[in-house]
């Protein structure tokens, strides 16, 4: 899979690669976050419609997302968001994103720098510009995507170009997953009870519905969207948004050194330190995973777009590219190192109790109120991974964050906390 990372002209023009002078390409766009099942669906139908077609499937992929970019826009005068300024909201971080990608056997993917000036290329221009420079023959696309400024580019519009001109076919991937009513506005809520909490709407009648809805202003999304994603982790509903993405929610950081109390209680944690790459889900004690993707800088060394470097660190031939002087970076990618991390058996993964939160029984008398992620690895080894980049992911929600009246209270419900996460893992 080669990578390109496209970064527009203060016009808000791109410079496109051309792929091939001869080949085709089926394209599809869009942020992805959190590269969910309902993605999947477009983008596995992108690269069956490439095969058919003898052609070159493509993803291009906006990188900040487009709302989190309009937001800070809004919020700072019309400015972009500068390089380094962290997105909270993003479910999967890029890296996280790219692996799912290459395990999916895209031939390209477009990472490009969404900017405003960018946005406000209509969505004529824009696919024009994917026909000319791209070759695009088809367009591959979720029934309810928009593209342009304004997001004026709707399917309609986008079918009746595509009809009028006859230079690419659009195919449209149905939703299958339905919709649901999700608050216009929500803040993370965590549960007050242990569990995995439900759905507040399940067995209500039509009339308790409507009053749940103008009760949060609900509005109608798809079941199968990021926006519902969010929301469920926002409420610690951890395994219906893990059903919508096909995979367990994670994010990934570096380890740091923390007040280091969990070891004097027998409980030592790896505290992983902000920012981190993917969405953190509300306050709360959860069953799942930790993974070592080794020392932070071999990673990033692994990474570097810039380095031309595939994972494993063999030079790797440059794909073949004509572009103007606007800055374009390319690299093949290959994660078979962290693929290998990553893996079910992998002796680099461990069952964890992860912990989300201020830490309450002692934030009053430490006086720090930091919210932090703490994943007590259940294995008898010591684990120094100071300094490493970790994946956490999330499985089940097991509790709130509750004050015990003691360190031996907590130490109790720890080993509790422990047990039930190696029940639920199926961990000896």
């Amino acid at each position: 899979m080669d990578i390109f990372r496209l970064t527009p002209a203060a016009d808000g023009n791109v410079a496109w690669p051309t792929l091939s002078t001869s080949k085709k390409s089926v394209v599809t766009v869009g942020a992805f976050d959190g590269l969910h099942v309902g993605h999947h669906a477009v983008i596995e139908e992108t690269v069956r419609q490439a095969r058919k077609l003898d052609a070159y499937s493509v993803v291009i992929m906006f990188d900040p997302r487009p709302a989190f970019v309009h937001a800070y826009a809004k919020a700072h005068a019309g400015k972009d968001v500068p390089a380094g300024v962290h997105d909270p909201e993003a479910i999967t971080g890029v890296d996280a994103r790219l692996r799912m990608l290459s395990r999916m056997h895209v031939d390209y993917v477009l990472i490009v720098r969404y900017t405003i000036a960018f946005s406000e290329k209509s969505f004529r221009f824009f696919l024009g510009q994917l026909v000319g420079k791209l070759g695009m023959r088809m367009l591959v696309l979720g029934e309810d995507a928009r593209m342009g400024a304004n997001l004026e580019g709707d399917i309609k519009k986008i079918r009746t170009l595509a009809e009028a001109t006859g230079v690419f076919e659009l195919e449209v991937v149905t939703n299958q997953g339905g919709t649901v009513r999700v608050p216009e506005r929500f803040t993370p809520t965590a549960p007050n009870e242990p569990g995995e909490p439900g759905d507040p709407l399940e067995g209500l009648g039509k009339a308790e519905r409507r009053a749940w809805s103008k009760k949060h202003n609900a509005r109608e999304v798809r079941n199968q969207s990021s926006t519902n994603v969010r929301y469920l982790l926002s409420q610690g509903r951890v395994q219906a948004a893990n059903e919508i993405l096909g995979h367990a929610h994670a994010v990934e950081g570096v380890v740091e050194h923390g007040e280091e109390r969990g070891r004097t209680i027998g409980f030592p944690t790896a505290n992983i330190a902000e920012p981190m790459e993917g969405y953190l889900p509300v306050d709360g004690v959860y069953a799942g995973w930790l993974v070592d993707l080794g020392p932070a800088d071999e990673y990033e060394r692994d990474q570097q777009q810039l380095s031309g470097k595939a994972a494993d660190g063999e030079a790797v031939e440059a794909a073949s590219v004509t572009v103007s002087d606007t800055p374009v970076v390319s690299h093949r990618f290959s994660s078979s190192r962290v693929d290998s991390r990553l893996a079910a058996q992998s002796p680099f993964r461990w069952p964890a109790a992860i912990s989300i939160g201020t830490k309450p029984t002692y934030s009053e008398s430490t006086g720090l109120n930091e919210r932090v992620l703490e994943a007590y690895a259940l294995t008898d080894e010591w684990l120094d991974l100071y300094g490493h980049r970790v994946r956490v992911e999330f499985e089940r929600f097991l509790r709130p964050q509750i004050k015990f009246g003691s360190t031996d209270e907590l130490v109790a419900e720890l080993k509790h906390n422990v047990e039930e996460t190696k029940e639920l893992l199926g961990a000896e």
